[in-house]
């Protein structure tokens, strides 16, 4: 079945950065374009980035665009969330997705 783990989340001051990893198995991980949500305390979970198969094309939400870089490496089967001038409106858990599935989340907070 569809495992995903993330990693790389933790505490950091504003502007500071993480790169989020997410290792995935049990599918084909090149044949799948893998996306990045996030939820804050109390809000509904939100799509933050997403990236294509073969990684040629990639989204990312308003709020988040020209921060974060979602990149991937078909070859480890893993998906990155590359995350700069982080603000404290960003603290969230943040979750890997593929095929409806989702991973345990890695908590990412922003002190300001």
């Amino acid at each position: 079945q569809v495992q995903l783990v993330e990693s790389g989340g933790g505490l950091v001051q504003s502007g500071g950065s993480l790169r989020l990893s997410c290792t995935a198995s049990g599918f084909t991980f090149s044949s799948a374009a893998m996306s990045w949500y996030r939820q804050a305390p109390g809000k509904e979970r939100e799509l933050v980035a997403a990236i294509s198969s073969l990684g040629r094309t990639t989204n990312y939400a308003g709020s988040v665009k020209g921060r974060c870089t979602i990149s991937r490496d078909n070859a480890k089967n893993t998906v990155y969330l590359q995350m700069n001038s982080l603000k404290p409106e960003d603290t969230a858990v943040y979750y890997c997705n593929a095929f409806s599935s989702w991973g345990q989340g890695t908590q990412v907070t922003v002190s300001s």
